[in-house]
């Protein structure tokens, strides 16, 4: 799977988990998800639909703000996790 593939893979998970206003405009890859609406809950959603999705494990190291804050921030650690 390659890094487009990824992208838009996550960009299906944060449209359907993420729960976001509906009335955002298209996200950028580096758009802070927390800042436009997403909550903590929805970003442990979001969290187990990547795992399944993607088949891998977010391990503790990985469970901060920061991973889950933007596409890019996403994409890059799921890249990782996929080897």
């Amino acid at each position: 799977m390659d890094a487009s593939e990824i992208n838009q893979k996550v960009r299906q998970v944060i449209a359907e988990h993420a729960q976001l206003p509906a009335d955002l405009p298209p996200l950028e890859d580096q758009t802070n998800l927390y800042e436009v609406g997403m909550a903590s809950r929805a970003s442990v959603n979001m969290m187990l639909a990547l795992e399944s999705v993607f088949e891998i494990e977010f391990p503790d190291s990985m469970l901060n703000r920061a991973v889950f804050e933007s596409i890019a921030a996403i994409s890059e650690a799921v890249e990782e996790l996929l080897g």
